[in-house]
């Protein structure tokens, strides 16, 4: 079985280290993002508790197109992606809009693709005033994954460019993944999805996720500039979270399944998740039994399980933030996941590097709204992205 690459040093510590399948099928693809509808699921071996009623959620004013992704920026305003191909300021009590930032690179917006994820340098407030972009590009072939720098004065990006690209190009609209986030060592991860390329029938392609030679379902590793990415993982499907743990280099990515079988990974150089060998989930033209007899694989022997996965259903994960702020003490150290299909939010409480227990917060889950992005404000409450273009912010 073909391994991942290895990285190209980043520095010397890391030198070192018919009507009713096309039915399904509909249903399927919305759970990848794309429709709504749903309920999560508990796993084989994890009971979901019932809704949290500890916290409220608040609407807040604003109205957006197509938000993706969010991050804070030290005056407490938002940048917020939209996935038509802007991105725009918006007013730290989430009001109104203050600006629509120029200089963003062209995107294909197409099905699943756009603009898509943002993050901030680590060292922007300290003059390095870097804004990454993650987003769907055209090129030779189709289109992919793309990660594109640039510096924010004012209402512009200056001295865009592209630090990254994904490799091939597919005639695809679906699966970008499209998840950037940082380590403490202040190089990055990106969380490239598998374009659709691979069939659910748990068998790999050549030139598919399998093929450690490109970067088709890889989480990648590279300096801030785009210098030294390689291959850290493999065996990805359509990653839509990921967070680091602060201090740390502790990556957590969840990624959409077919019919079921949505993760949580915790993420480590080398290893290999699985896809499109080994997945809880179901193919899309299969039923939905109540036994496991329609699974793609349930030996997952010589990859690495995920630390908790969706079933039968999809709940469609999307968006993760491991919480460290003080608004919610007791919740410090968990994980906070939104949903598409499930149309909640998720508090997953680890134990060590394993999940302990997750339930849903009933405040965020009455709205019933699709959850795109979660993140910690500088505030210590949570704030979220949903597809109809709203913000609404968690506190108690």
């Amino acid at each position: 079985m073909p391994k991942p690459v290895p990285t190209p040093s980043l520095d010397r510590s890391f030198l070192h280290v018919g009507i009713a399948l096309l039915g399904v099928l509909a249903l399927g693809i919305a759970a990848c993002g794309g429709g709504g509808g749903g309920g999560g699921g508990g796993n084989d071996t994890l009971s979901s508790s019932p809704p949290n009623t500890s916290a409220r959620a608040t609407v807040l004013g604003v109205t957006l197109d197509r938000p993706w992704g969010l991050a804070f920026l030290p005056d407490r305003r938002m940048l917020v992606t939209q996935r038509g191909g802007s991105l725009v300021i918006v007013r730290g009590d989430g009001s109104a809009v203050d600006a629509t930032v120029s200089g963003v690179p062209a995107v294909v917006s197409a099905g699943q693709g756009g603009l898509l994820d943002v993050a901030l340098d680590p060292d922007f407030s300290s003059g390095e005033n870097w804004v990454y972009l993650a987003y769907s590009e055209a090129g030779a072939g189709g289109s992919g994954t793309a990660v594109a720098r640039g510096r924010l004065v004012g209402g512009a990006l200056q001295n865009v460019a592209v630090i990254w690209r994904q490799a091939p190009k597919v005639a695809s609209d679906i699966h970008f993944g499209a998840r950037i986030a940082f380590r403490a060592d202040k190089s990055l991860y990106v969380a490239a999805g598998e374009r659709g390329l691979e069939s659910n029938n748990g068998s790999a392609r050549a030139d598919g996720v399998q093929n450690s030679g490109n970067s088709i379902g890889k989480v990648m590793r590279m300096n801030r500039d785009g210098s030294g990415a390689g291959v850290y993982s493999t065996g990805h499907r359509n990653p839509q979270g990921a967070t680091v743990v602060p201090g740390t280099n502790d990556l957590w990515l969840t990624e959409h399944g077919p019919q079921g079988g949505d993760e949580l990974n915790r993420v480590t150089q080398g290893a290999n998740y699985g896809w499109p060998l080994r997945s809880y989930g179901c193919n899309y033209n299969d039923s939905l039994p109540k036994d496991e007899a329609c699974r793609i694989s349930v030996d997952h022997s010589g990859y690495t399980e995920p630390k908790t996965y969706w079933v039968p259903t999809s709940t469609a994960p999307a968006g993760l933030a491991y919480y460290s702020g003080d608004g919610f003490s007791e919740w410090r150290g968990n994980l906070f996941s939104g949903a598409l299909s499930g149309a909640t939010l998720w508090r997953i409480v680890l134990s060590g590097d394993n999940v302990s227990s997750r339930e849903e917060i009933a405040a965020v889950k009455s709205l019933r709204k699709r959850i795109r992005d979660v993140r910690q404000g500088p505030d210590g409450w949570l704030y979220l992205l949903t597809d109809d273009g709203k913000i609404v912010k968690v506190d108690r």
